[in-house]
């Protein structure tokens, strides 16, 4: 009796000893696929950022590429105005047409201008359809 009861105990060990290495094969299969599932993850995130940082630094060269040609576009255009100043200060004509502008966005009327800038009435009629506000 006694050797059937360890015998049987005996037997109990084994089969408690095979279902626990079952469930622990099934745990660790069960943790191999989320450790699988995240690196794969972790991959797809790494690819993703690598393309985003990618992205970035072109929008970086796009954004200093389009900086630089601004600044070469403001300086013509700076020089192209003190062009512009300078013939007009050498040519009395253009600085008296230039000061009837003026006048007339400050909204000088006709009679003005032929004061203040001996003009034929026809031109400072003109120079107020060209130059008035409205």
């Amino acid at each position: 009796m006694i050797g059937d009861e360890i015998l049987i105990a005996a037997l109990v060990y084994v089969v408690a000893c095979l279902g626990l290495a079952f469930f622990q094969q099934k745990q660790t299969a069960k943790l191999k696929a989320k450790v699988d599932a995240l690196t794969l993850l972790v991959k797809e995130s790494d690819r993703q950022r690598e393309a985003v940082k990618r992205e970035l630094q072109e929008l970086r060269s796009g954004t200093i590429g389009v900086g630089k040609r601004m600044l070469e576009l403001e300086k013509k255009t700076s020089q192209q105005d003190a062009r512009l100043d300078e013939a007009n200060q050498q040519d009395p004509q253009a600085k008296l047409y230039t000061r009837a502008m003026k006048m007339v966005d400050l909204g000088a009327g006709v009679e003005e201008l032929i004061h203040e800038c001996e003009l034929p009435k026809a031109e400072a009629e003109l120079i107020i359809r060209l130059h008035g506000k409205g």
